[in-house]
This record gives C-alpha cells, structure tokens and sequence, in this order.
C-alpha cells in the first residue's frame, strides 16, 4: 500500500477575493467614465436643442428665443444655461454654453457650446 505525503504547498484559498478586491477599483472607475461620456454627449445634445429652438423661436418672433431656449431643454441644464443671441440684417446666431459637471473624481468640470444660425422668417400677417 501506498502512503500518501501531505503536501507542503500553501493555500489558494482566498486569492480570487484578494484578486477582486485589487481590481474592483479599477472596474469602478471604467464604470464612471463610461457614466460620464454619456452626460457629456446628453449635455452636447441639449446644447444644440437649445440653440436651434432659441433661434427659430427668435427669428420668427424677436424677444422670444432665449426664454424658448431654456424650455426646450432640461430645467436644471436651462438654469444654468448662457443664451447669446445676436441678429443681422438677414439671420438670426444664437450661442448657447452649457456646463458639463464632473461625475469620475479628480475630473475638471467644463462647458459645451453651440451655436445656430437661422435666417429671419418673420411671420406673415393673414389676410
């Protein structure tokens, strides 16, 4: 009959964990910047709403296109909107800025802009 040795091999046991734990910042951390890239492109999009509605709302009635702005959008986004409309004898440029807040840590904060610019198509009286 055979004797089997014990071996003097030391335990794996709990590698995987001590291996998880290790890595699970990094996983986090991936998690965020995705969570960021998608605010930041949700940011981007509301930008160019904003600006295109500002400016058909202005070129179609004069005064109106910056409060039109800020409805089109967000209402935290349209608080902190910058709406700048300039007019020209035939076209109507608006400018809108908007913050990007941080969401990864250690991150800066910054700021997207759009502008648009529509020709002025005052409304036609009816007859």
């Amino acid at each position: 009959m055979k004797r089997f040795r014990k071996r003097n091999w030391r335990s794996d046991r709990g590698q995987v964990a001590l291996e998880y734990i290790g890595f699970l910042p990094i996983l986090l951390l991936v998690a965020l910047c995705g969570i960021q890239l998608g605010w930041a492109a949700y940011v981007v999009q509301q930008a160019e709403t904003a600006a295109r509605t500002a400016a058909r709302a202005e070129a179609r009635h004069p005064g109106t296109g910056a409060a039109a702005g800020r409805a089109a959008i967000k209402e935290n986004l349209g608080k902190a909107a910058a709406i700048d409309i300039g007019r020209s004898a035939d076209a109507v440029t608006v400018t809108v800025q908007l913050p990007v807040r941080s969401i990864v840590p250690g991150v800066g904060n910054g700021s997207t802009v759009k502008t648009v610019t529509m020709p002025n198509d005052p409304e036609v009286p009816k007859p």
